[in-house]
């Protein structure tokens, strides 16, 4: 009897511990979001361009689509014999100097598209702070042109911008993604879903219709599709993979999540 019950204790242990090794050897997706920036009243145009090409390159998604020479315009490189960026900047809209017409294209990048492209740029306001903002204005204007973003141009990260002054994109008055509620069209109007998604004949049609999506997807693929929007790319939409924000997973609280789940799965 001992011997059995021994016999059966091992394989329980054995049978646990290969799980154990699958577990640690399936690679952990967790979403990259954009690190805090706190500037200093003395910051330096250096200061913040080396903070905006972070940003670039990184958490802020940009090499999604630019520098691939058919989403997006290319930034750093040529564009069409007229330079980079903030070479061609200052020429691009009647009125507006370089720093003017960058900070638009952040906050509201479809108040201006570029010939040939189409409008699937997000509002980068909704997941960067205006410190951020300010930051890959100053290092877009230093690849070909002059930076002369400065402290003044940046508000503090504690403070409360006007309703109508350029650091109002993206100030929060409370934190996460639609100030934590849990009601879904506001966390899908708060993280900009419409400019993309059409739901209920509300946004774009650069990525799929979520009207009937519940009739598509079962809930776990819906969640599977907010957290990691790459993992499967609906047919038809290939060429936008890489657009959809990859931050969702940190931004949305574990009560936002669920019910927008539950929402979309509803859906049908």
């Amino acid at each position: 009897m001992w011997a059995i019950n021994l016999r059966i204790f091992g394989i329980v242990l054995g049978t646990l511990a290969l799980y154990t090794l699958i577990a640690n050897k399936i690679p952990q997706v967790q979403s990259e979001v954009p690190r805090a920036l706190t500037l200093a009243a003395n910051v330096t145009p250096e200061q913040l361009v080396t903070a905006g090409d972070e940003l670039y390159h990184g958490a802020g998604g940009c090499t999604a689509c630019h520098g691939l020479g058919t989403r997006a315009p290319n930034l750093l490189t040529d564009e069409k014999g007229q330079g980079p960026v903030g070479a061609r900047c200052g020429k691009r809209e009647p009125g507006k100097d370089c720093k003017a017409y960058l900070y638009e294209s952040l906050t509201s990048p479809r108040a201006y598209v570029v010939a040939g492209y189409e409008p699937i740029m997000p509002e980068m306001g909704r997941s960067l702070s205006p410190q951020q903002i300010w930051a890959l204005v100053a290092f877009l204007e230093s690849n070909g042109g002059t930076v002369d973003v400065s402290a003044s141009d940046i508000p503090a990260a504690s403070a409360a911008p006007a309703a109508n002054s350029p650091g109002a994109a993206g100030a929060a008055t409370a934190p996460g993604i639609a100030g934590g509620s849990t009601d879904p069209m506001t966390i899908i109007r708060s993280a900009g879903c419409p400019a993309c998604h059409k739901i209920s004949g509300e946004g774009g049609a650069i990525g799929p219709d979520l009207t009937r999506v519940g009739s598509r997807l079962p809930a776990n693929l819906i969640r599977e599709s907010i957290l990691t929007p790459d993992a499967k790319v609906a047919k038809g939409f290939e060429k936008f993979k890489g657009i959809m924000p990859k931050t969702f997973g940190n931004q949305l609280t574990g009560a936002q999540l669920e019910a927008l789940e539950q929402f979309l799965a509803a859906h049908k």
